[in-house]
């Protein structure tokens, strides 16, 4: 399963104490379905278990009853009801009439503070998805309509969220790009796991990033000292060729072995190898003479 999946499966068992809240719920499941108008009220999902709480909810505050049809490849599973005076009753139950010119949310369905959560989870079910958090931090809400996608910003606004809107395919995009705001609308709607689950993702995502900033910073400082050394060492081949180390004084024969046995350490690394130790730049100034002495042979 996704991680819309889950978050909708997860949202789909919430149990619904207060009729109130009941009837948000199915008001955003229906106004956001496939179809809501007085010639049809059409909901679909891919989930039968969605489904089935749409069904329910209008069974027991409509006292209509949908059949779930499944479609031919068994992905989607539809609900209609598309008699006359069952949708009148429906379109009547959330205060919307005939002479209504264009779909907006009908606010006055909502009772108590957290019926608007409670509509946002129903919208969430008919028209949401959510991309998984370990590939990129995106929810959205399709709309059909654009004074509906207006008055669904207007909601999630009230609900001190700030989605941004774009649009796609004719269709009216309300969406999150940033993970908090998405964190928080996963909340807001009842994913309380989910949220949770998308933290820990962040959080084992950001520790993986830190190590990887880390490690490649660290072969760029390996990469940069072993390019410092690489003149250093070409001088000493050529001295212990040409002359032969003995030639060197004892503090430069010294610098000459201890370079050559690690090519790879920094200066300040080399310094603390001399017994005593000597200072980076007494390291720096004997590599320096070992390099004029390579190039006065």
């Amino acid at each position: 399963m996704s991680f819309s999946s889950d978050v909708k499966k997860e949202l789909v068992e919430i149990q619904v104490k207060n009729n109130c809240c009941k009837k948000s719920l199915l008001y955003g499941m229906a106004l956001f379905s496939k179809s809501f108008s007085f010639r049809e009220v059409v909901f679909q999902s891919k989930s039968r278990a969605t489904a089935e709480l749409y069904c329910s909810l209008l069974k027991e505050l409509c006292s209509i009853k949908a059949v779930i049809k499944a479609s031919p490849s068994g992905k989607i599973y539809t609900a209609s009801v598309k008699k006359a005076e069952n949708v009148a009753r429906i379109m009547s139950y959330f205060a919307h009439d005939k002479a209504e010119t264009s779909l907006r949310i009908n606010f006055s369905n909502f009772d108590c503070e957290e019926c608007q959560s409670a509509f946002l989870r129903g919208a969430f079910l008919a028209c949401g998805a959510v991309s998984s958090p370990e590939k990129d931090y995106h929810l959205e809400f399709s709309v059909p309509y654009m004074n509906l996608s207006k008055s669904l910003v207007t909601c999630l606004q009230e609900k001190e969220l700030a989605p941004k809107v774009t649009h796609r395919k004719g269709y009216n995009i309300i969406y999150f790009k940033d993970s908090e705001e998405i964190e928080d609308c996963l909340y807001i709607m009842g994913a309380g796991k989910s949220m949770f689950d998308m933290m820990n993702v962040k959080i084992v995502k950001e520790i993986r990033n830190t190590a990887n900033r880390k490690a490649n910073c660290d072969a760029a400082n390996i990469e940069k000292t072993v390019a410092a050394a690489s003149p250093q060492i070409a001088a000493i081949m050529k001295i212990e060729r040409e002359k032969g180390l003995d030639s060197l004084s004892e503090p430069l024969r010294q610098m000459a072995e201890i370079r050559m046995e690690n090519p790879d350490l920094s200066l300040n690394e080399l310094a603390k190898m001399f017994d005593p130790p000597i200072s980076r730049s007494g390291v720096n100034h004997r590599l320096s003479r070992l390099v004029k002495i390579a190039e006065e042979i």
